[in-house]
């Protein structure tokens, strides 16, 4: 097994579907810039409540990706 070096980024996804889509949503953006995406955690969970309802996710997550 090698050793690796990891950077993290922090981003903030959102979806009117739910906490996962706001995860997957964050990720595939930024798979258009980023290389070597390893693995996530979540770092905060938020909604917009309308009428009573949730109305809205907003999931922020740090992302590590392996330094070439």
């Amino acid at each position: 097994m090698s050793n690796h070096v990891y950077k993290k980024i922090e981003l903030t996804g959102s979806s009117s579907k739910g906490i996962q889509e706001a995860i997957e949503n964050a990720v595939l953006k930024a798979s258009e810039t980023t290389d070597n995406m390893r693995w996530f955690e979540v770092i905060e969970t938020r909604g917009h409540i309308n009428e009573g309802k949730v109305e809205h996710w907003q999931v922020t997550i740090k992302v590590g990706y392996t330094l070439e």
